[in-house]
């Protein structure tokens, strides 16, 4: 009796899990992490374009289904590049991107500290 009641304690666990993973999803932040490719200014959330009607639909549709975010994040950078999200992923080729504010803050830093240290009183 003891084990079949741990059984049924690990198997509703798991499906309660499952199940509240797949409904807290919510799709207002992934449309405010979506660019509207029509407007440019404006993220999907924003916009009233055909395009972010459709991408809204296209967004439900696929969390109906069960997609992750990462995998309808996937999607939309396969059918419309990386563009389309606001929040690019860190890979080689916006590694540079990543990094920039960081050299420039160091090496401003470092040239501050120059400067005060040749300063004369």
């Amino acid at each position: 009796m003891k084990k079949t009641s741990i059984y049924i304690f690990i198997f509703l666990f798991y499906f309660n899990n499952s199940f509240a993973e797949k409904v807290s999803i919510d799709p207002n932040n992934i449309f405010k992490n979506l660019r509207c490719l029509i407007c440019q200014g404006q993220s999907v959330a924003d916009s009233n374009s055909e395009f972010a009607q459709t991408i809204k639909i296209v967004v439900n549709d696929k969390i109906q289904d069960g997609s992750s975010e990462k995998e309808i994040y996937d999607f939309l950078i396969d059918k419309y590049g990386e563009w389309i999200v606001y929040k690019p992923s860190l890979n080689k080729e916006n590694l540079i991107l990543w990094m920039l504010p960081y050299v420039i803050f160091i090496v401003g830093g470092i040239m501050i500290i120059m400067m005060l240290k040749n300063r004369r009183y």
